[in-house]
């Protein structure tokens, strides 16, 4: 009898262009429709009553119907979930379809204490899935199959199977990494069944949403799947704010069930949104106003939170290919090895129309009169693209020496990633220069940014080894350890436009404004890191452990945006040493009620040092130091065949140990992270087709980070959020499903900038109906 010996899925890859138009949801409802239909006239086709038909074996994979995951994805981690020595969440494509959630930052939600709680840097707003965790920024540790993804878009679920959050270094894992862990999606990939699943929803703000997910068997070892989707909304609370966008992901798998088998994946999103600069901070509590000639502003109403500062012209347009090819080869029954090469390109073009409200950019008219104050709106234009080519080996086998078991993994990995970041001119404009704060108007016409020539472009080339190995002692005890050795060389060269006004400006000296007239070459950084982890796992019972873990990772200067400095004020100065994080953890690990339930404890802390942080003299230094420690808490399964839970909590001491506060409200805290949090999400299936469902999150208050700004929050509050969802089975082919975000319509604080002039608001109370077809 064939059978699969690979739980690893086919490679994708993404390559083409196409321009997003209302037609798509159009297409995906016609696919939708007609091509079950032909799938079904097939299989209809009746054999003779005479003959005797011998069908192939076949390894039949149900549907999860469970949020409890078995396993991570990568041949790195050989063991169980249950016996993986570091607190893991993985957030499978069954809470991702319950849920309805689009993007990475809303499967996130699931993760107590993981989300986008940082919301820029004086004018300038972060895109994409700007992820805090643990009290650091994880943006720059977000993988995709297990290879780094330097893009800052939003990314859709579209293809996603499940999302993997690792807590604690990863550096021996993957390479360069935050402090704080990793995030590896995992994408859909060929099986030998014929499936056909699509949904369409339709939701308050102009919601609208079309899926399909195709798998076609193709012989007995060949497979193809197609994934794509098209997608429309407005935001939630906010005017004029919009998402627009839409992707296709084929995939092919040959010889599967067979030694060798071949994965090729192809993958392609481009999005159009208008992007949002936030709301004004006046009127929250904790604000009280810019400066003494500004009193007044202390006493000042809430803006509306519905106020969109922006233009017509404001747009954030990206572009995502991706394409990925894997060879597997069973050597024996005991040894896989395995080659993926990849390349990947995101482009994003990016105008923001933002604001500053510090006293030197206000205007009133009339104290008395709102509708007279204003403040200065500034263009913050971005054209950038990220490119990454790699190729990694990885051989994983099993053997015994002596009365030892051993489940080993090792591998090389070669890797270069490419930053192009283009220098833009924005055009002059009176009247964009001014916005009202309580009535602003964004009918305002303002030019394309054009390229001036002053480009930075950045490369970093790797060259890792690793090895993972998992050893049974006897039946009650585990050791496990992982070794990476990372070399790394990161260039750097950039042309500064002459003019401005502020920090960094360039005198033109007599040459036209936007001149490139400083150009830095040849900023190198290299060297080679060595990170590591040891776990030992104890069984109290063939169900339940206790485990302790140790990890160290590093992250070098340049190693999250490929700046560098050959000297001067800047934290990526080449001088700089790498970053380096140490975590020790301990926890239990049981499987309960039959095995269908997984109940997770951990207390943890993360030190990290050689962190850079700016002193009080405006200077970077390289002497600062920060601990994280805490309680982890966690539960999937099945509570009982009808009763499905996911949930975590987490309480974190986040502190800096050594060097400057980093906070506005000069304490010790690390910014951008709750000190509790806590997330919920529950369904119950009825009789008769029904099912009901619901979540609670809870985010405890944060502190921001400081920049000199007066008299504007220093943080956010807690809130609670609540959201509910009901299900109704029509027949087999036929789910309709009802998800309400914001239950109570709680008005929240979600996300905050470093001066704390600006804020995004939580989305009100909005919901999505769902119609979800299977075949």
């Amino acid at each position: 009898m064939s059978h699969i010996k690979s739980r690893k899925r086919a490679p994708r890859l993404l390559s083409g262009s196409a321009a997003f138009s209302p037609s798509v949801t159009t297409v995906l409802t016609g696919l939708a429709l007609c091509c079950p239909v032909a799938a079904l006239a097939q299989s209809a086709t009746p054999a003779s009553s005479n003959s005797v038909v011998t069908l192939p074996s076949v390894t039949v994979t149900g549907t999860q119907d469970t949020y409890k995951s078995e396993s991570l994805d990568s041949p790195k981690f050989s063991q169980p979930l249950v016996d993986t020595t570091q607190t893991v969440t993985i957030i499978n494509k069954k809470l991702i379809q319950d849920q309805q959630a689009t993007t990475l930052t809303e499967a996130l939600r699931n993760v107590p204490g993981v989300g986008a709680f940082y919301a820029g840097e004086n004018g300038n707003t972060s895109t994409g899935d700007s992820v805090y965790m643990r009290g650091f920024d994880t943006s720059n540790s977000i993988f995709v199959d297990g290879i780094r993804d330097t893009s800052s878009v939003h990314r859709d679920m579209f293809n996603i199977d499940q999302v993997e959050v690792i807590k604690g270094p990863s550096g021996s894992d993957y390479g360069r990494s935050a402090p704080s862990g990793s995030i590896n999606l995992v994408s859909k990939q060929p099986k030998l069944k014929d499936s056909f699943d699509a949904s369409l929803g339709l939701g308050s703000d102009k919601y609208k949403r079309g899926t399909i997910d195709w798998n076609k068997k193709l012989g007995e070892t060949m497979a193809f799947r197609l994934n794509a989707f098209g997608m429309g909304t407005d935001v939630a609370g906010r005017d004029k704010v919009d998402n627009q966008r839409w992707g296709i992901a084929p995939s092919f798998a040959f010889g599967l069930g067979t030694p060798t088998r071949v994965f090729l994946d192809i993958y392609h999103v481009e999005q159009k949104n208008t992007p949002d600069g936030g709301v004004s901070t006046i009127g929250l509590p904790g604000y009280s106003a810019p400066s003494n000639a500004f009193s007044y502003f202390a006493s000042a109403p809430r803006v509306d939170t519905n106020n969109f500062y922006g233009t017509k012209a404001d747009h954030d347009n990206s572009t995502t290919d991706m394409e990925t090819l894997r060879f597997e080869h069973d050597l024996s029954e005991n040894t896989t090895i395995r080659n993926t090469t990849r390349w990947a390109r995101t482009s994003q073009d990016y105008l923001l129309s933002s604001f500053m409200a510090s006293a030197s950019y206000l205007t009133v008219g009339d104290p008395n009169d709102l509708s007279t104050w204003s403040m200065r709106r500034m263009a913050n234009s971005k054209d950038i693209v990220n490119e990454i080519l790699t190729n990694q080996t990885n051989i994983t086998t099993k053997f015994q020496t002596g009365s030892l078991k051993h489940d080993l993994s090792m591998g090389l990995e070669l890797t270069r990633e490419k930053q192009t970041n283009y220098g833009l001119t924005n055009p002059d404009s009176p009247a964009y220069s001014t916005v009202s704060i309580y009535y602003p108007d964004s009918n305002v016409n303002y030019g394309k940014p054009t390229r001036n020539g002053a480009n930075s472009y950045g490369k970093t080339d790797t060259v890792a080894i690793y090895a993972f190995d998992t050893v049974e002692l006897n039946d009650r005890w585990q050791v496990n350890g992982g070794l990476r050795l990372d070399h790394y060389r990161t260039e750097y060269t950039s042309a500064t436009a002459c003019g401005g006004t502020g920090r960094n400006a360039v005198a033109c000296n007599g040459a036209p404004t936007g001149t490139p007239v400083t150009t830095i070459d040849g900023a190198t950084k290299s060297g080679n890191l060595v990170d590591w982890k040891l776990g030992v796992l104890y069984r109290l019972t063939p169900n339940g452990n206790i485990y302790a873990d140790y990890a160290v990772s590093q992250q070098p200067p340049g190693g999250s945006n490929f700046t560098l400095a050959e000297d001067g004020n800047s934290a990526n100065r080449v001088d700089f040493e790498p970053q380096k994080a140490k975590t020790f953890e301990i926890g239990t690990k049981w499987e309960v009620l039959d095995r269908k339930l997984l109940l997770t404890a951990a207390l943890f802390r993360t030190d990290v040092s050689n962190d850079v942080q700016q002193a009080d003299d405006g200077t970077y230094q390289q002497t600062a130091e920060k601990r994280v420690q805490g309680i982890e808490l966690g539960m999937a399964g099945q509570i009982t065949p009808n009763w499905s839970v996911s949930a975590g909590y987490t309480l974190q001491d986040a502190k800096v140990s050594a060097g400057p506060s980093i906070t506005n409200d000069g304490s010790n805290n690390l910014s951008y992270t709750p000190r509790s949090a806590f997330s919920l999400w529950s369904t119950y299936k009825l009789p008769h087709g029904f099912t009901l469902g619901g979540g609670a999150r809870y985010v405890g208050g944060l502190t921001r980070g400081t920049d000199g700004a007066a008299g504007t929050p220093d943080g956010t509050e807690s809130y609670w959020v609540f959201d509910a969802m009901a299900g109704y089975r029509v027949n087999k082919n036929l789910n309709l499903q009802l998800n309400v975000y914001n239950l109570f319509d709680k008005d929240y604080v979600a996300s905050i900038n470093k001066s704390g002039y600006r804020y995004f608001p939580g989305a009100p109370r909005s919901f999505i109906l769902t119609a979800n077809f299977s075949y």
